[in-house]
């Protein structure tokens, strides 16, 4: 083995999805506040951790916060009813931006790099996207799908192969090797130019995540497990056929001989709030579970199940113990190979608040409690007897325009915010530390409140959340001006990993 011999020349490399590659809000904007990022600042000396940047035009495909405060600081507080077609003509101005920018219509994406970046996680993957995926097939799939095109399609369709493409191929050459490299493929690069001490793989959400993003349960079948992302149909993987995927991947990561793995457990795909839990008969949830799991921005009286994509509380249980056979084969196979496992899915779970009756079971860190006490615009988000008043549910503010709900998953109801990764680098960090890494300072959780502008300073239109949504989603287009596809649906779209019909 490489290390009877010298000390790794890569301290931290990863391979993942969007948790990992730092996607919030519904688009990747900041890799510099990914959980990596704040691991990797906690080495001293601060070792090298490339990765790309796709903080132009406030990210791909969509941010959210970076929409809804330009339209805060265009329209106030809210959006009256005579404002409706300034504000819509606005947000399509500003996509039309984004989009072209994304498709390349403003200028060369390309970077010009040789060398493979240690962050190589691309959201939307799942398990054998690691190993299928590549630059060329990546950009054969973009020309030969032509965009669906509307006027009022605003978002970059490819947007998931355009940030594959950038983060695998960064030059974006053509006729090299590079093209074709995956990413074990460049991960087996930076072994082989060094070794790598500690391999974070961060993948396997996907392998479930298009049930809830699509609320349809479609399974895998024994001839699809490998299908290219573009072309695939599936929505959740059978635990059989999660077993041979993920064993797959344990050969390909063995081969990279890296000093320590670490790999997370799998949160129920269902604590999210991108689908909002409702009981049609306002009955007590039993076991935890609401009658129907729905759109987020849908409200509870407005929820129609003959109506409205949905859920079942079946369906939903049955996600939840289908993610627990995918935990226990995760451990099974950590085991086998002698990786190290962070308990992502106990840690968030504990933080579920509506499941757990208004109760949370996790505690948080001390050192978040001071850096919220430290603003002036967070303070309030500490109790009297230290404990943070944040939770899982769906962002929501005051009439001040303060949090007072929410606060861990980011505007797109499935992605952490600024807080949430730093929630999961503290959960790594003392997980790995336990292994034997050697961290020389803690999260600096200052900074990580400082960079969540969603909590520290959330747009002044979130007050008013239910119109807010309700204008995005464009839910009374036929009163106001038929104005086109519902914009968060089109996020919702292109986040899954499914190919849409």
């Amino acid at each position: 083995m490489f290390w009877n011999n010298k000390e790794a020349k890569h301290k931290l490399v990863v391979i993942g999805d969007s948790l990992s590659q730092g996607f919030n809000n519904g688009g990747i904007y900041r890799t510099d506040v990914n959980f990596p990022s704040f691991l990797h600042r906690c080495i001293e000396p601060t070792p090298d951790f490339d990765q790309p940047s796709f903080t132009a035009q406030a990210g791909i495909p969509l941010n959210l916060e970076v929409l809804v405060r330009g339209m805060s600081e265009e329209f106030g507080d809210e959006i009256t009813w005579n404002e409706y077609l300034p504000a819509a003509t606005h947000m399509l101005k500003t996509l039309k931006r984004i989009k072209k920018y994304w498709e390349g219509g403003l200028k060369d994406l390309a970077v010009e790099r040789s060398s493979p970046y240690h962050n190589q996680s691309v959201w939307g993957f799942n398990i054998s996207d690691s190993w299928v995926v590549n630059e060329q097939n990546s950009r054969h799939h973009i020309q030969t799908n032509p965009e669906r095109f509307t006027v009022f399609d605003m978002l970059p369709e490819h947007a998931k192969f355009t940030t594959a493409r950038l983060v695998l191929n960064p030059s974006l050459k053509k006729d090299n090797e590079l093209e074709t490299r995956s990413q074990f493929d460049n991960a087996k690069v930076l072994a082989d130019d060094g070794g790598i001490e500690n391999l974070i793989v961060c993948l396997g959400h996907n392998n479930m995540i298009a049930a809830i993003t699509d609320l349809k349960m479609i399974w895998t079948e024994d001839d699809n497990l490998e299908v290219f992302p573009g072309k695939r149909t599936h929505t959740v993987y059978r635990p059989e056929h999660f077993e041979i995927q993920y064993r797959k991947l344990a050969e390909k990561v063995s081969k990279l001989d890296a000093k320590r793995v670490f790999v997370p457990t799998l949160p129920y795909v269902t604590i999210p709030p991108v689908c909002r839990g409702v009981n049609s008969d306002l009955s007590s949830k039993r076991l935890g579970y609401f009658d129907y799991y729905t759109r987020f921005w849908i409200w509870d009286e407005d929820f129609d199940p003959e109506k409205h994509p949905h859920l079942t509380k079946d369906q939903a249980i049955q996600l939840d113990l289908t993610m627990d056979e995918y935990n226990k084969i995760i451990r099974e196979v950590a085991d086998e190979y002698g990786w190290t496992v962070v308990p992502m899915a106990k840690n968030v779970a504990g933080l579920a608040r509506r499941r757990l009756g208004g109760e949370l079971v996790r505690d948080l860190p001390k050192g978040l409690a001071d850096a919220l006490l430290k603003q002036e615009s967070t303070a309030h988000l500490v109790d009297e007897d230290g404990d943070i008043k944040l939770s899982t549910d769906f962002i929501r503010l005051d009439k001040n325009g303060q949090l007072y709900k929410g606060g861990i998953f980011s505007l797109d109801g499935l992605h952490p915010t600024t807080i949430g990764y730093g929630l999961m680098a503290n959960v790594y960090l003392k997980t790995m530390a336990k292994a034997g890494v050697k961290f020389q300072h803690s999260i600096d959780w200052d900074e990580v409140v400082r960079e969540d502008t969603l909590v520290s300073n959330p747009p002044k239109l979130l007050a008013e959340l239910r119109y807010v949504l309700r204008f995005l989603a464009m839910g009374n287009q036929e009163k106001f001006l038929n104005f086109g596809k519902n914009i968060l649906g089109q996020a919702m779209d292109l986040v899954s990993p499914r190919q849409k019909e």
